[in-house]
């Protein structure tokens, strides 16, 4: 099914609410709270996760694993044509935790999480290195307050 095909309900946003709060909520809880059948749960669970609005994951907290530098990194292209290809070459990168192409002053923005600032020297350098990529403006993040999914509620009338 295309992504942009994908209609939600309510039940569906009440049960990936739920799933956020804690991704380990059993489908009895969670029938019990929107006051449907464990059945219903399952079945719409299993929808949400073959049409791919979501997937089961280990959600780690990096500081405490051992990611000590994160830094945002805007990336200049030329020439502009090379910006999809750039990007598809940043994105197999296992550093990158978000890439998206912008509008303004540069052409890619580009979040990591590295060891240390010696790691993430050598990514800048990797990258630098990539045809069309021009220019790389680094900025380090020096504590991060908050590192979280969307809010669903944002998306209620």
């Amino acid at each position: 099914m295309e992504k942009n095909s994908i209609v939600l309900d309510d039940l569906d946003f009440a049960i990936l609410s739920n799933l956020q709060k804690d991704g380990r909520m059993s489908f009895t809880v969670i029938a019990s709270k929107l006051k449907v059948s464990i059945g219903t749960i399952r079945t719409r669970f299993n929808k949400l996760i073959e049409d791919g609005t979501i997937n089961i994951i280990g959600r780690v907290d990096p500081d405490k694993v051992g990611f000590r530098s994160y830094a945002h990194i805007a990336v200049f292209v030329r020439p502009a044509t090379l910006k999809e290809k750039v990007a598809q070459k940043i994105a197999k990168l296992p550093e990158v935790s978000f890439l998206a192409m912008t509008s303004g002053d540069y052409d890619l923005e580009v979040d990591v999480m590295c060891r240390d600032n010696d790691h993430l020297v050598n990514f800048v350098d990797t990258i630098s290195k990539i045809e069309g990529i021009h220019q790389t403006k680094t900025t380090i993040y020096f504590k991060v307050y908050k590192y979280a999914q969307p809010d669903l509620g944002l998306l209620e009338k």
